[in-house]
């Protein structure tokens, strides 16, 4: 119940400050479809140009393409996507809600893992400093009896969605006796493929039209455009290509606000190598791509791999990239090795050689891609989710008042610094804190507040993560200073005007944060 009241805080908070608007609002909403308001443009914003400046400056041998919407209907049917592109569905028949077959059983394995980690943790408090985890994991007859069960699910699982059979799916939501988590039903119609491909048509007389895909994933973009970047910009393997762009999928279930929607914007990048380096690519990937989520100051115990146990048909290694939302562990960020199935299977529908010749082997061959794949929309929730909180601090008489504190990296905030002059009916103080204002605003994303008095000022700008607040004074008027309040730490000092901009600087740099992954 905790963590629903937090999930509902935080979609509360980012409508209340501009971040996330129900898309059509005014029409009663559009399922699942979000538009990010005047803060929540600038946040996301910020996290992909993290992303992309992690990607295209920090590797020589990374560029970026912006591919388009629109495809060649061939490319999805190389792909796999016209055949296969489809989610297990199933329907409570009491509910009338709709759900994933294999999400419902994966929520059950995950369950029976949380009794496995409630019995260490009983364990570590009664036996202390001396309890070693590993040992009670693999001798404890409880634990290696939910562990039994956890290994037996999941084989089942991923036997049955190799297989594509729909029955086993359902038999095994039976066998578990697992009902709806919202209404206790265990009425369930029969387990069916549902296709998450959006199609429309190009041409006005019906009938007449080609039949068009919204791309459901950006990466086939990358590997159709494989030779034009190899060849225009000289790279040789390995190398990868970034791409940031929407995709649309038709989804079975579109819940938890911006977690799972149908359109969505994806940050990827493919990254081409020889064949049988994959492994050792992928291991590589790995380690900097949870690198990259720490360097944010993001708790590592909020995140965790999870490698998949039901590999895509194209794969021979995946892992996710966990983070703990209010609503539990969930997939941030996929890494797989997707061997040469795209590229090879493009070739042989396209008719056009897509080989690369390695001056280094003396051969020529279809490389293997390692690929990284973060939601910009997730990324975006797990942002709010880890740095939004309440606390107790001193108000101006020193008796403890509660604030709502945005702590996000400097680097990622939406506003840099605010400009507040003391009071607003003094046109000297307002004139001295607007020409400091159009002076920083050319630098950094600045707001201008004179509204209420300064400590609501103060706690406004706390709320939308500012992590720098000018206050201009009387004082100001005579030596040039005004005092700076850190977002963080409420420390408040006296610096020049002419000192200003360097500040900021260095306080919100994203270099900074890109310098800490080399």
């Amino acid at each position: 119940m905790a963590q629903q009241d937090d999930f509902k805080r935080i979609v509360s908070f980012a409508k209340e400050y501009g971040f996330i608007y129900p898309s059509s609002e005014i029409y009663d909403g559009l399922s699942a479809v979000y538009d990010y308001g005047p803060l929540g443009v600038e946040l996301k914003n910020n996290i992909k140009q993290y992303w992309w400046q992690a990607m295209t400056r920090l590797h020589e041998n990374i560029v970026g393409i912006d591919s388009g919407i629109f495809m060649h209907p061939l490319i999805w049917k190389a792909s796999g996507h016209v055949d296969a592109f489809n989610d297990p569905m199933l329907d409570n028949k009491d509910s009338k809600k709709r759900f994933r077959a294999d999400v419902l059983i994966e929520n059950y394995i995950d369950k029976v893992a949380d009794k496995i980690n409630k019995e260490v943790e009983k364990a570590a408090k009664r036996f202390g400093d001396s309890f070693d985890a590993d040992m009670f994991r693999s001798t404890n007859p409880r634990v290696l009896e939910y562990q039994k069960e956890i290994d037996t699910v999941s084989r089942r699982l991923a036997d049955a969605m190799t297989a594509g059979d729909m029955a086993e799916l359902g038999k095994i939501i039976a066998d578990l006796e697992i009902a709806d988590p919202d209404s206790g039903s265990r009425n369930w119609t029969e387990v069916r493929q549902f296709n998450l491909m959006f199609s429309t048509q190009l041409g006005n007389i019906s009938g007449q039209e080609d039949k068009l895909y919204l791309r459901p994933e950006t990466a086939q973009g990358i590997f159709v455009n494989f030779l034009n970047v190899q060849k225009t910009t000289r790279q040789k393997i390995p190398f990868g290509i970034a791409q940031i762009g929407k995709a649309f999928r038709n989804e079975i279930v579109a819940r938890q606000f911006i977690f799972r929607m149908r359109e969505f914007e994806q940050m990827e990048m493919q990254f081409f190598i020889a064949p049988g380096t994959e492994l050792e690519w992928f291991e590589k990937w790995k380690e900097m791509r949870m690198k990259w989520h720490l360097a944010l100051g993001t708790d590592a115990s909020k995140l965790r791999f999870k490698d998949h146990d039901n590999l895509a048909h194209y794969a021979n290694a995946a892992t996710d990239i966990q983070f703990e939302f209010p609503f539990g562990f969930k997939e941030l960020e996929g890494i797989h090795s997707r061997t040469d199935f795209d590229l090879k299977s493009h070739q042989e529908l396209s008719g056009k050689k897509l080989t690369y010749f390695d001056q280094d082997r003396n051969e020529s061959y279809i490389p293997y891609v390692v690929e990284t794949s973060i939601g910009a929309d997730r990324m975006f929730l797990a942002v709010l989710s880890n740095n939004l909180v309440e606390e107790n601090v001193p108000d101006a008489k020193g008796e403890d008042s509660s604030r709502t504190v945005f702590k996000v990296h400097p680097a990622l905030a939406p506003v840099k610094c605010a400009v507040l002059p003391l009071v607003k009916n003094k046109e000297e103080l307002t004139a001295l804190a607007r020409k400091i204002h159009d002076n920083l605003h050319w630098q950094f994303q600045c707001q201008y507040d004179d509204k209420d008095a300064i400590g609501r000022r103060y706690r406004r700008q706390d709320a939308i993560g500012t992590p720098i607040c000018i206050t201009v004074d009387f004082q100001s008027l005579e030596d040039g200073t005004v005092t700076i309040r850190d977002r963080d730490t409420l420390h408040q000092e006296r610096v020049s005007i002419d000192a200003l901009s360097a500040i900021i600087a260095g306080k919100t740099d994203l270099s900074r944060v890109l310098r800490s992954l080399i």
